[in-house]
């Protein structure tokens, strides 16, 4: 997961200053310490760590305590802030040419994943623009590089242009010429990298800079090089004054230095990040709720988009109606299970939860694919009453399913168990109800505390919002 290692450490640091009703300067200094030696293991880059304390320390000393909030939970408030100022605070969409097409430039040194991130993004503007884009292969020293962005244009089903041309801005002024005959609204350029930043690199990309003049130039970088992203992404900034950067591999890096370190080094932001080898694997990047993340406080912005991008609307509308009925039953069990299998690894999804993102009992938490066809099994070995009255499962029932799906009468009970829980609780959350939550496993925490102060009041919010609009409209 990534950033779990830095996670851990701050959070284990802010852990120490909740509950005090009165925290020192001596508090700060330790806390702040713990902080500064988590950053730097993380490998962020050392002038943004000293930076980072500083403020931290300035703004804990000298605040105002909230009347809501203990002074740890001042701290951490603090701390979340100056964490999402430092990634950039507010996501950055791409730039939109005035008219079509908009070209985007993909740079970068080899083995960072351009060919990969190009096709990835090429699939988001598909699915979330119903754009309709055009990849030009214009790598053409790396071997197989052209015949990798067709199979990935033939299984998206997006063009790709290319030619036998030994010169790329020629390619590209080709493909360019075809997107405009064919109106592609997205221009997706591919170029090829080198295992390090040299003149003959620069100078082909100044070159297509110049003749595509690109809206967008999207720097990828590993974001496993850790610090040395930065310096990568400023070197590549002076040269072609890049607009934005893709921080690929991110589930792989538990440190977390390139994501906290480019924006602050080069002042551009990162737009995307790659956290998977699926080419639905590509999201785009929110400072503040990578800050949340990282305070162990969830990210349900991100988990409920997830949702909306792979739920049917009409689906989710009869689940949402049957959750605030409390009629949820097997039949709809087995649907949902099915649609959260295609979200991603249910413990990534887990820890998207508030006061789940570091519970201890999640730290080796997974579900594969045969716990899954376990828990089905239970399910079709239930007749079609069973499963739409899951409270009917008398105990000669449940020894009865236990024998025709295979699996111990312990593991039936548990399942049945857990989804009445999961069943109790879902009804609540629709309803805008957290009562009960807090007594959850990692619920107590103060991050999780805040997260689902922060959830309340945003419900409370759109609430007062709908009654206004309604008494206008009477």
């Amino acid at each position: 997961m990534a950033f779990e290692n830095l996670s851990e450490r701050i959070q284990k640091a802010l852990r120490n200053l909740t509950g005090k009703g009165r925290i020192s300067q001596d508090d700060i200094n330790q806390a702040s310490r713990e902080i500064r030696l988590a950053l730097l293991e993380a490998d962020v880059n050392f002038k943004v760590v000293k930076d980072f304390i500083k403020t931290i320390k300035q703004a804990a000393l000298g605040k105002d305590v909230q009347a809501s909030l203990n002074p740890g939970q001042q701290v951490i408030k603090i701390v979340n802030a100056e964490l999402t100022k430092m990634m950039g605070e507010a996501s950055v969409p791409l730039n939109q040419a005035p008219h079509i097409p908009t070209v985007i430039m993909m740079v970068g040194l080899q083995g960072t994943g351009k060919t990969t991130t190009a096709g990835k993004l090429a699939l988001k503007l598909k699915k979330t623009k119903n754009a309709r884009p055009l990849l030009i292969a214009g790598d053409i020293y790396r071997p197989a590089a052209i015949t990798q962005l067709e199979q990935i244009g033939a299984q998206i089903d997006v063009p790709v242009y290319s030619e036998a041309s030994q010169s790329v801005p020629d390619i590209v002024a080709g493909g360019l010429a075809q997107a405009a005959s064919q109106k592609n609204d997205y221009v997706i350029i591919d170029t090829a990298g080198r295992l390090e930043i040299d003149d003959a690199l620069m100078q082909e990309l100044v070159a297509v800079k110049a003749l595509a003049k690109p809206d967008n130039i999207l720097l990828v970088v590993d974001a496993m090089t850790g610090q040395v992203a930065a310096d990568i992404s400023k070197a590549f900034d002076d040269q072609l004054d890049i607009t934005g950067v893709v921080l690929t591999k991110l589930d792989g890096d538990t440190r977390g230095g390139a994501a906290l370190s480019i924006r602050a080094v080069t002042g551009k932001p990162i737009i995307y990040t790659g956290e998977g080898e699926k080419l639905t694997d590509l999201a785009a990047f929110h400072p503040d709720r990578m800050s949340s993340r990282i305070l162990g406080m969830g990210d349900m912005l991100t988990l409920i988009e997830q949702a909306e991008q792979d739920y049917d609307a009409k689906e989710a509308a009869k689940v949402a109606a049957k959750m605030r009925e409390n009629t949820f039953d097997f039949n709809d069990f087995v649907d949902q299970l099915e649609q959260v299998q295609k979200m991603g690894p249910l413990d990534q999804i887990m820890k998207m939860i508030p006061g789940m993102a570091n519970n201890p009992q999640l730290k080796n938490f997974q579900i594969d694919d045969h716990q899954i066809a376990h828990t089905k099994a239970i399910v079709y070995s239930m007749t079609l009453h069973e499963r739409e009255n899951p409270d009917e499962l008398t105990p000669s029932r449940r020894r009865r399913i236990a024998a025709g799906s295979g699996r111990p009468i312990v593991e039936v009970n548990r399942m049945i168990k857990q989804f009445k829980q999961a069943r109790d609780m879902m009804s609540k959350v629709s309803k805008g109800n957290f009562k009960g939550m807090e007594n959850l496993p990692g619920m107590d925490s103060p991050m999780a505390k805040m997260a689902m102060r922060s959830m309340n009041h945003k419900l409370k919010k759109n609430k007062k919002k709908r009654l206004k609009m309604r008494h206008f409209h009477s």
